[in-house]
């Protein structure tokens, strides 16, 4: 009896049978952004309200021109009323910063919505902190709408006054920064990263012309040989 091989292709997968990674991580992408969305805004909370509270307090326990020693003159409590922006900055633009607030504040929500990266949330949430604490009291502070006056309360060194909600402002700025130089974006990609696992590009991925272990010159040469096995078979049967 001769050999008889079989030469049928391999079955085909069906790529439904496959799992819909696609659909998965669509599905993913829209549950991310409302959590991250509540967490810029319980960052936000947090801040606004430890800014509120500090504040209250040092109107109510500290006199102007008279400062408390923490830590002997290097940090004091001193109570100043700022009409300018953080650290006394811009004290003739009472009005102008209030404009400029509140557009921070509406920028924030708006990219809030769309983010899918929980460090710019985080610093997102610290921006929006602070820019809402000041705003609200040059809303509601003397001497009037648009034009109160920021209280400001800790003292460090040679540092101009400031109060939490300056800090947050200043520390979320610098983690927004240091996200963008190292390529973190607010939707959750980072550049050269992202960009060579795209293109296959890297140490553990080979380029498709070496993805089988061959090269051209390879598969050339072992098309050359001679007759496949299968062909050897059906030679010697007949």
């Amino acid at each position: 009896m001769s050999d008889v091989s079989d030469d049928r292709p391999p079955p085909e997968h069906n790529p439904s049978e496959q799992p819909d990674r696609t659909e998965n991580r669509s599905v993913r992408a829209l549950r991310e952004p409302p959590r991250l969305l509540r967490r810029l805004l319980l960052t936000a909370t947090v801040l606004f309200a430890l800014d509120l509270l500090t504040k209250a307090l040092a109107v109510q326990q500290l006199t102007p021109g008279e400062p408390v020693s923490i830590i002997g003159d290097v940090v004091q409590l001193r109570l100043v009323r700022n009409p300018g922006a953080a650290f006394s900055m811009a004290t003739g633009m009472t009005w102008l910063l209030t404009l400029v607030a509140s557009a921070v504040v509406i920028g924030v929500l708006r990219i809030g919505r769309t983010l899918r990266s929980l460090w710019w949330a985080i610093g997102l949430g610290m921006v929006l902190g602070g820019a809402l604490g000041n705003l609200v009291d040059r809303l509601f502070r003397s001497p009037g709408p648009l034009q109160g006056h920021v209280v400001d309360f800790v003292s460090v060194g040679w540092w101009p006054v400031f109060n939490v909600a300056d800090s947050a402002i200043v520390c979320g700025a610098i983690l927004l920064v240091v996200l963008t130089v190292f390529g973190f974006e607010p939707d959750g990609t980072r550049h050269g990263r992202d960009d060579a696992t795209e293109t296959g590009a890297g140490p553990d991925r080979p380029a498709d012309g070496d993805r089988t272990g061959k090269t051209d010159n390879d598969r050339t040469d072992n098309d050359s040989e001679g007759p496949t096995a299968s062909n050897t078979g059906k030679e010697s049967a007949a």
